[in-house]
């Protein structure tokens, strides 16, 4: 088989023919080829925002006018829905392209021998299996109904306040902010947990191929065993971190702009956030701590006595001058060759990652969580100071 049949044999997509995929092709939503991200976007969308303003301009509250704090004023409900919900959308794609280039290259690579091919495929095959399951969708729509069961009083709730009927002494919700609450709230809250759980099928594909015997290389120049390829996995929930952020920062902006909120007292929850939030999506990476560090440990080993034995060879010959009567000997092996090559190699091994993130894998999640946040604080610290110090702290 070459290598282009392996890469279609392992090329994987955890987002297509899901069970909510299935149902979206049914109506649908998404064409018979490709994964119709465009159409779902542009129809949810218009789905959660579009009757919101329709019912807003009609009742007088869309703009400054009747009420005090129009919709218009709500920063966070047009990020969430105008925004946010197609950018977790886009997302998914963006998922199912990442993830269906790099698994195979665990196989074409060399990382998977070919002794364990039948168990690395068995690996994929037990997460589609669990990709096309009923249970999480169960849990998902669980969790959206619970979320919706357990809100606030409507009354309590600020972001209703441009959705309000009533009098100055009563407050009675129309169908813009029925609708927010019970149809655009609960598909925002449903997409979230979708990229989730794309999330944990990462996670569980990882630790089952990390569970494998897998030849990893210790002076790999990628400084991760040859899983450096693996730091492009953040990069495909991108996206979806984005979107998160910008919600949290929207919402947060409309407290500062029209109630006073000071962005210094935001400092402690934007750090948390963004720890919160790298460590969330880097996840999947971590499975590998145990298997590289101890691959690392054990090359430090095995290369420390390689480059010991070499050293004491080339002592021997040229300060001793002690002839070397094993011709095959490591000062004929051309892969080691000169003292600096033999020391490269052990040098290589000392500075081997014992997970496989390095700073582009972090700033592929750290800088989609951060922007949103930068503009935040750009409303009353200066932008050039907030960079300054966000880029100081991500590098």
């Amino acid at each position: 088989m070459n290598h282009e049949q392996d890469e279609a044999e392992f090329e994987i997509s955890l987002v297509r023919d899901d069970l909510i995929f299935r149902f979206y092709r049914r109506i649908g939503l998404i064409p018979k080829e490709g994964l119709g991200i465009v159409r779902r976007a542009i129809f949810f969308a218009v789905l959660t925002w579009l009757p919101l303003v329709l019912w807003a301009y009609l009742s007088g509250t869309a703009i400054q006018g009747r009420i005090d704090e129009p919709l218009l004023r709500h920063f966070g409900i047009h990020a969430r829905f105008l925004v946010a919900i197609p950018l977790l959308i886009f997302g998914e794609g963006l998922i199912h392209k990442v993830i269906t280039k790099l698994i195979p290259y665990f196989y074409t690579s060399g990382l998977i021998r070919t002794d364990q091919r039948s168990l690395f495929t068995q690996a994929l095959h037990n997460t589609l299996s669990l990709r096309d399951s009923s249970m999480p969708w169960v849990v998902i729509s669980a969790i959206v109904f619970t979320t919706v069961a357990l809100q606030p009083p409507y009354q309590e709730m600020h972001e209703l306040n441009w959705a309000n009927t009533g009098t100055s002494t009563a407050f009675n919700l129309g169908f813009g902010g029925w609708w927010m609450l019970f149809i655009s709230r609960p598909i925002f809250v449903a997409l979230c947990w979708v990229s989730l759980w794309r999330l944990a099928l990462v996670f569980v594909l990882f630790k089952r191929i990390a569970d494998l015997d897998l030849e990893l290389v210790p002076t790999h120049p990628d400084r991760a065993g040859g899983l450096g390829f693996l730091e492009k996995i953040p990069l495909a929930f991108s996206l979806c971190v984005f979107a998160i952020s910008l919600v949290l920062a929207s919402r947060l902006a409309h407290e500062v702009v029209y109630h006073g909120l000071q962005v210094q007292s935001l400092k402690l929850l934007t750090v948390v956030f963004l720890i919160v939030i790298v460590l969330l999506f880097l996840s999947p990476l971590l499975v590998f701590f145990p298997k590289l560090s101890a691959a690392k440990r054990k090359a430090r080993l095995e290369y420390g006595a390689l480059v010991g034995n070499h050293g004491r060879l080339v002592h021997k010959r040229w300060i001793r001058h002690e002839s070397i009567t094993d011709e095959s000997s490591l000062l004929q092996a051309p892969e080691i060759g000169p003292v600096a090559d033999a020391l490269s190699l052990y040098e290589a091994v000392i500075q081997m990652r014992a997970v496989p993130i390095g700073k582009a894998a972090i700033l592929s999640i750290a800088l989609p969580a951060a922007l949103p946040l930068i503009a935040l604080f750009a409303i009353q610290v200066p932008i050039k100071e907030t960079l300054l110090k966000i880029l100081a702290s991500l590098i």
